[in-house]
């Protein structure tokens, strides 16, 4: 299932979505320039190696103090599908939950949610080698607040059958209750095994971190007639 919009207006512009975007497209443009090489040293440099960050010992020289790579880490991508796939659940869900939390906060629970995803990964393989890159934990995060805060929402989606497909509107809670139960069963099957590919766990630590903060940050959902189409 592929979202393509929610019915939930913005009642402001999202500066700080927008901003996340930018500056996410500018580092994997600035990556994408350099020699392949150097492409594949980037992702070392600036992403966070889980051993690293649990012996404290240095894989390779970072050009930011270690525990950085937490936050560096989030801005960094492995290819334009990895980029456009995050990017489009930042832009669709990340708007509304600016609009409820306020543009300063929205972006320390961003910053905190994508915390929550690296202290999962780091827990679940923390002898691993492999740079963990990329914003989908914090995205995760945002998913988190935004099913808490909008449980009635709908999403416009594009589904996929064979060499047929549909698009229809469902509720928001189908679309990302299918999307955590994916990324718990994929993690659960990766538990403690060291392999390259997605970071499942992360994805749950920032979902469950975003349900967690969500009421410090946002407040408490409205009646759902106050903010929210039917």
């Amino acid at each position: 299932m592929i979202p393509l919009r929610d019915n939930i207006p913005s009642r402001r512009t999202p500066v700080m979505t927008v901003g996340l975007i930018a500056v996410n497209i500018l580092v994997f443009l600035n990556q994408a320039m350099l020699p392949s090489q150097e492409a594949a040293g980037f992702i070392k440099l600036y992403g966070l190696i889980p051993l690293e960050i649990s012996s404290g010992d240095l894989l390779v020289p970072h050009p930011v103090p270690l525990y950085a790579t937490v936050f560096t880490s989030m801005f960094v991508h492995g290819g334009l599908f990895h980029l456009g796939g995050n990017m489009l659940y930042l832009w669709i869900f990340g708007d509304n939950v600016e609009d409820r939390m306020g543009r300063l906060k929205f972006l320390v629970f961003y910053l905190l949610a994508g915390l929550g995803a690296a202290a999962a990964q780091i827990w679940a393989n923390p002898a691993s080698k492999i740079p963990m890159i990329g914003a989908s934990g914090a995205i995760s995060g945002v998913l988190g607040a935004y099913i808490f805060l909008f449980p009635r929402a709908r999403v416009l989606t594009f589904i996929p059958l064979g060499f047929f497909y549909r698009v229809m509107e469902i509720p928001a809670a189908v679309v990302l209750g299918f999307w955590i139960i994916v990324q718990v069963l994929n993690g659960a099957m990766t538990l403690g095994v060291q392999t390259g590919g997605v970071a499942w766990l992360a994805h749950v630590g920032g979902f469950v971190a975003g349900l967690v903060m969500v009421i410090p940050f946002a407040g408490r959902r409205k009646r759902l007639w106050e903010d929210q189409p039917v």
